[in-house]
């Protein structure tokens, strides 16, 4: 006789999966520490600023 087979219980393994997945995503991507974000903030700054230096002013206005 063969084995039954729950298949809710197939159904909730493939969403504990997909959720854990996407909380890995979400981590990766938003989980940074207070330091991480200071120092992009910070390097994102200075490279506006380097650009804005580096502009040519035109005559035309």
């Amino acid at each position: 006789m063969s084995k039954i087979t729950n298949l809710n219980q197939f159904r909730k393994q493939r969403d504990r999966v997909k959720k854990r997945a996407q909380g890995d995503e979400n981590a990766a991507k938003f989980g940074r520490t207070k330091a991480q974000k200071s120092l992009e903030a910070t390097r994102a700054e200075k490279a506006r600023r380097d650009l804005d230096g580096h502009h040519r002013e035109s005559g035309e206005e």
